[in-house]
């Protein structure tokens, strides 16, 4: 038990109360062959503190935080004759407790729990009582939960898993939807089926949003009409996808754009207007802003346009990216600049942002999702992002003006109460200084918006990928290790806006270092539980190690939208350090640079503090240290070298950590301004490390000659 908790009889009593509520709120529950059971934690909970003799066989279906975000709700699918055994388990606990304990326990009495009870003369093992004792310390109360509002409007809705196939459970109570509208749990559903499912199982519904999204209104600052621009030809540039409202095809640059659309209903030139606009950036972006040229070059557009200008149905843009990716294996960056003007809900991620983020888990590609902006009738300013700026997995970008300052129209981030989002941000324009796009034939628009910020990081990230040959983890890293400058640290109220920083104009700015850093790129995949290297080579002077260090780990996990709070299914832990002693397995502890005692023998660090510190369960990690001209080399132990692990830790499946690829970017401050660059590489050779250095013009060259068509006589 957590120190200081004491188990007593009223206590006991109370969770025996709950659960006999439960027993009669489900004997009569014929449509499922189980029981929904949520427990309210005392706190946030980590995997090792949730019940596990309580309930046997059960299977975590759901999970929020309660209304102040400091206890976890987990709901639990079991079989009904196991709350009956959980009722004579407790009562026996319960009058063991009472008649021989004098009414409570303590840990230390469940230590010396032998020395106190005879387990000879009880039909309860030491374990499992032991066990029930820990459980009943961790739980506040046991309860059904129910969802009770009407609705008006067509909603996504989710619902818990059970042993039912949906479409099978909706029938059975009257329901007859579509195959087109259900997505595994998720469905989608008119008033009158969501109020009749509330008014027969109210107990299934775990979630629900509105379908129908309404882009925000977007400025217009300034027109020039008399635009006459060109552009060369396409040959072999790379091709970034776009998701968006549909492209005009008599703009300047429409050689460069490959475009469907996917709109059945009759459109109008205004509702081309956004999504050309986001591709102008993409194709020429620097020749329309030349004060924010990124150095990139030009890029071809595959841009779908799957929505009007004004209210978009999100189901049907779910169920059609996947589609999209899968059709086009060529694409590996995506640019989704359409957004709800609708908040983010606290406990569960959008249907959009889940999609966004089982496609990146399961497929090669990554997204940029632009931050969303402020609708015009909404006057608070922490107004949260919009589905789907809630995705985990994908880069969302907020916008900044040209002077690096937080938009009026910028909305704040922070997912689950707990993921950094957004990721960056980058240049989105204002009445000072506004973005020049072309979204209207022989015109340029000098407009603000989240939307054309996005686009500039997808060029950036394409260059990354198709130029440089860098994967998607490394390419994500490398970005927002970018954005985490030394010493710079956001407040918490910051970090919901700015997320990790402001990714540098320039792709040079990303790729080159200082003669003073050493920064490197470790691709790897996890293989078992420790992922590690203990021979990270890392230059001495005298004996010492004159430098500052800093890490950003990226890698693109599977989620379970069902199971809300804890949504994502695998943690890494990074450590990156001096090599300490050796254990009894032969590995050495790591003097981590961020001090991460986390699985250290004898130390004990809570779920919140591993989540609020160590970024746990966060697939973006980023530790660094200070340092300053009073800063001091740092010894060496017994081992001259530096070592790197990568813990693996899952929620639900074993299996699901396995094979997931990370891109790590590590970067070393010498702290007297000496060039070692030379040293690390001729160390890496004899530690046998392959180092090779990233030469961007051999990268240029080398990708177009790959490109270049063959013609065969």
């Amino acid at each position: 038990m957590k120190s200081g908790v004491t188990v007593a009889n009223d206590h006991i009593e109370k969770i025996l109360l709950d659960l006999e509520k439960c027993k009669y709120y489900w004997q009569d529950k014929k449509l499922i062959n189980g029981a929904l059971i949520s427990i309210e934690y005392v706190d946030i909970v980590p995997k090792s503190r949730r019940v596990s003799s309580i309930f046997v066989n059960e299977k975590i279906v759901g999970a929020k935080f309660t209304e102040d975000g400091k206890k976890h709700i987990i709901t639990y699918y079991i079989d009904k004759d196991v709350i009956d055994k959980a009722i004579n388990k407790l009562n026996l606990i319960n009058d063991c407790i009472k008649n021989e304990l004098r009414g409570l326990i303590t840990n230390d009495m469940l230590l010396s729990i032998d020395n106190l009870l005879n387990f000879n003369q009880l039909t309860i093992t030491k374990s499992n009582f032991v066990g029930t004792v820990v459980d009943i310390s961790n739980i506040d109360k046991i309860y059904v939960l129910e969802a009770n509002q009407l609705s008006e409007e067509r909603k996504i809705v989710s619902i818990f898993e059970t042993e039912k196939d949906t479409k099978e459970l909706l029938m059975s109570i009257g329901i007859d939807v579509p195959l087109e509208r259900i997505r595994n749990t998720t469905l989608l559903l008119d008033p009158k089926e969501i109020n009749l499912l509330l008014r027969n199982a109210p107990y299934l519904i775990a979630m629900e949003v509105e379908d129908l999204s309404k882009l925000p209104v977007e400025y217009t600052y300034n027109t020039n009409n008399d635009s006459v621009r060109n552009i060369k030809k396409p040959s072999n540039e790379p091709y970034i996808g776009v998701i968006d409202t549909p492209f005009n095809n008599k703009v300047y640059f429409s050689d460069w754009v490959d475009s469907v659309s996917d709109i059945d209903e009759i459109i109008n030139d205004k509702d081309l207007e956004h999504g050309t606009g986001v591709s102008s950036i993409i194709v020429d972006g620097p020749n329309l802003n030349p004060f924010i040229d990124d150095g990139c070059g030009n890029f071809r557009v595959r841009h779908f346009g799957l929505s009007p200008s004004g209210k978009y149905s999100s189901f049907k843009i779910m169920t059609r990216i996947e589609e999209l990716v899968k059709d086009n294996p060529d694409i590996k960056v995506w640019n989704l600049s359409l957004g709800s003007d609708k908040e983010i809900e606290k406990n569960f991620i959008s249907p959009e942002a889940s999609i966004l983020d089982e496609i990146q888990s399961r497929y090669d590609v990554i997204f940029i999702v632009a931050g969303t902006n402020m609708p015009d009738y909404i006057k608070d300013k922490n107004y949260k992002i919009g589905a789907p700026a809630d995705s985990i997995n994908s880069i969302v970008v907020n916008p900044v003006n040209i002077d690096g300052k937080i938009t009026t129209y910028s909305r704040k981030g922070g997912v689950l109460s707990f993921y950094v989002k957004p990721d960056v941000c980058y240049f989105g324009g204002d009445q000072k200084m506004p973005v020049n796009v072309c979204c209207i034939p022989g015109q340029e628009n000098f407009k603000e918006g989240t939307s054309y910020a996005a686009p500039w990081i997808s060029r950036k990230i394409a260059y990354l990928i198709h130029i440089l040959g860098f994967s998607k983890e490394e390419a994500k890293a490398i970005l927002i290790d970018a954005c985490e400058k030394w010493n710079e640290k956001y407040s918490e109220e910051e970090r919901l806006r700015y997320g990790h920083g402001i990714v540098p104009t320039n792709i040079n700015d990303i790729i080159s270092t200082p003669n003073d850093e050493i920064k490197f790129v470790i691709s790897g995949v996890s293989l078992k539980y420790d992922t590690y290297n203990y021979q990270l080579p890392v230059p001495m002077n005298n004996g010492r190690y004159p430098f500052a260090a800093k890490a950003t780990m990226c890698y693109f996990p599977k989620c379970e939208r069902n199971q809300g709070v804890d949504y994502t299914n695998t943690e890494f832990e990074l450590k990156i350090g001096r090599l300490k002693n050796k254990k009894e397995d032969q590995s050495y502890n790591i003097d981590s640079i961020n001090n991460d005692l986390q699985d250290e023998d004898g130390e004990l660090t809570t779920e919140e503090k591993a989540r609020r510190e160590f970024r746990k369960w966060d697939n973006t990690k980023c530790i660094k240290e200070k340092f300053s001209t009073r800063s001091r080399d740092k010894k060496s132990y017994d081992n001259p070298l530096w070592g790197i692990s990568v813990t693996t830790k899952n929620r639900l499946n074993p299996l699901d950590g396995e094979n997931i690829k990370f891109g790590l970017v590590v970067t070393l401050k010498e702290l007297h301004g000496v060039n070692r660059i030379g040293d690390f590489i001729q160390m890496c050779s004899f530690n046998q490390w392959f180092a090779e250095e990233v030469d961007v013009i051999n990268k240029l060259d080398l990708y177009n000659e790959a490109e270049n068509e063959i013609e065969f006589e």
